[in-house]
């Protein structure tokens, strides 16, 4: 009988769940009509033509941040290690008033010169080949595990709607990869709107309802602190004193780490203007209150008695525990859909890397924008491909260690992106030296822990100090970057030509 039950929950959100993805995709393919115009140019498919307000640039901003994997991750970070997890929030709360600073004087320069990607951005300010091919290696090795992660975080939602095999996994990249190719960037910014609505569905009842059910929040608390200190090794729902620094450079390097990211900056850059960018910057901030509720998803799921040793499941099962057929089937469809809009949005980023950054470099072939935008979408193509591939038949664990390695590697293009807005004092040869010196010093340390946790402890003094190993292989860019200028300036060495202007980084009033 109780498995007869479990069956028809399965069946009724199995029903809710495709219908919700058979919507999705219909407006992915309907979006080649939206804003209609030719998109045989890389501008209008890998950037839409840069023609988005406020509302959708803020759905697509949004969308990249907030990812499937997002709602499963800082839930479970919580569900297995109590309060640590929390710092997703303060790094959010950081992140705001830096996207604020830095990315309307980032949007400006780019759409006076027509570039697509921060390495073109790169070569244009400083004039240096090598640097612009580092920055695009960079930046596209650090998204490939990201992608991936969207592809886990869809098949753990499909693993609690009871059904075996990869096939469903298969089928939604089939037509992730058709709506990207045919609409471009327009898909996943039209997703973004349908998925976010359901995103705060989900959670508002989320929070109100099943807490209800348990008692009430007190309780929630109560029994989350009771559960986690039964773990080994015991954990907490309050931060302890040994872990403030780690908590701290985690947030402040993954602040500095997110604007940098490829798909954030084909966000950026498709808006219509840098008035725009500021207005986000000002709303997005609704955003960290849902990412807060979020969170405590995992408190409840230990309250709810969710057990798994897999703490990515601990959401989806909660759900369909907790929710009746129809409506879990809803909650894992608005998180399905959570992983097709970054996962769309980072490849056409990476593809738009590699056209412009990587084979216009190396080759030295100049394309037409028809030609430019057919390449960007065979290669669109491929990246998920290669995603999907890694997901079906390397551990998940793979993709979750990469993508911390990821998130140092990111950091280093701090000084040549973000730096190189405000200054040209740094010399561009001096930048590569100093993002080989981070890339080494970030990597040694991630791979001394052994890929599992990319917080390294410092000896220093006599003492032990545990920071984001991002934050120290920063230091190490800054410093090989700042004493390379030195000599180099010292010696007389030419610095390449920058194709910009001053005028370019005077932001539009708001």
């Amino acid at each position: 009988m109780a498995r007869d039950m479990t069956s028809s929950l399965h069946a009724v959100a199995t029903g809710i769940f495709c219908a919700c993805f058979l919507l999705v995709t219909l407006a992915g393919f309907w979006a080649v009509r939206w804003k209609r115009s030719d998109l045989n140019s890389l501008e209008e498919w890998g950037l839409a033509g840069r023609r988005f307000g406020t509302l959708v640039t803020w759905f697509l901003i949004g969308g990249d941040f907030y990812t499937a994997y997002t709602v499963i991750a800082v839930p479970a970070a919580l569900y297995g290690t109590g309060a640590p997890g929390f710092f997703a929030i303060p790094y959010c709360i950081l992140l705001y008033p830096y996207m604020m600073l830095v990315l309307p004087r980032l949007w400006q320069v780019c759409h006076r010169h027509g570039y697509v990607t921060l390495a073109d951005f790169v070569r244009g300010r400083f004039g240096s080949r090598s640097l612009s091919i580092a920055i695009a290696l960079t930046g596209i090795l650090a998204t490939m595990p990201y992608i991936a992660l969207q592809l886990v975080g869809m098949r753990e939602v499909i693993a609690a709607l009871g059904i075996n095999g990869e096939w469903p996994l298969i089928a939604a990249f089939i037509i992730l990869a058709a709506y990207t190719y045919s609409s471009g960037l327009r898909a996943p910014a039209v997703i973004a709107i349908v998925k976010d609505i359901m995103l705060y569905i989900m959670v508002l009842a989320a929070i109100i309802i099943i807490p209800m059910k348990l008692g009430g929040y007190a309780h929630v608390f109560s029994a989350a602190s009771t559960a986690l200190a039964q773990k080994k090794p015991p954990a907490s729902v309050i931060l302890q004193p040994s872990q403030y620094l780690s908590y701290a450079t985690l947030a402040f390097g993954s602040a500095l780490a997110i604007v940098l990211y490829p798909h954030t900056a084909t966000g950026v850059l498709s808006s219509s203007s840098g008035t725009v960018i500021k207005r986000n910057a000002a709303l997005l901030p609704a955003y960290n209150l849902l990412l807060a509720l979020i969170a405590l998803l995992g408190f409840v799921a230990l309250a709810a008695g969710v057990h798994t040793a897999n703490t990515s499941s601990a959401v989806p099962l909660l759900f369909v525990q907790e929710f009746p057929g129809w409506f879990a089937g809803f909650c894992l469809a608005a998180i399905g859909i959570g992983a097709l809009v970054p996962a769309a949005i980072m490849s056409i980023a990476s593809a738009n890397l590699f056209t412009r950054n990587l084979y216009g470099e190396l080759i030295h072939r100049s394309m037409t924008p028809k030609q430019e935008a057919t390449q960007a979408k065979l290669v669109s193509l491929f990246i998920k491909v290669g995603a999907l591939v890694f997901v079906l038949f390397v551990r998940a664990q793979y993709a979750i260690e990469l993508q911390l390695l990821g998130g140092i590697w990111i950091t280093q293009l701090f000084p040549s992106v973000v730096l190189g807005l405000f200054t040209r004092w740094l010399h561009g040869r001096a930048l590569f030296w100093g993002w080989l010196a981070g890339m080494a010093t970030g990597t040694g340390m991630a791979f001394a822990r052994d890929l599992k946790s990319s917080i390294y402890p410092l000896h220093i003094g006599g003492h032990v100090w545990t920071v984001y190993a991002a934050v120290p292989a920063l230091l190490a860019n800054l410093l090989v970057s700042i004493i390379v200028t030195l000599l180099l300036d010292a010696i007389g060495s030419e610095r390449g030509r920058d194709t910009t202007l001053e005028t370019d980084y005077v932001t539009e009033a708001a």
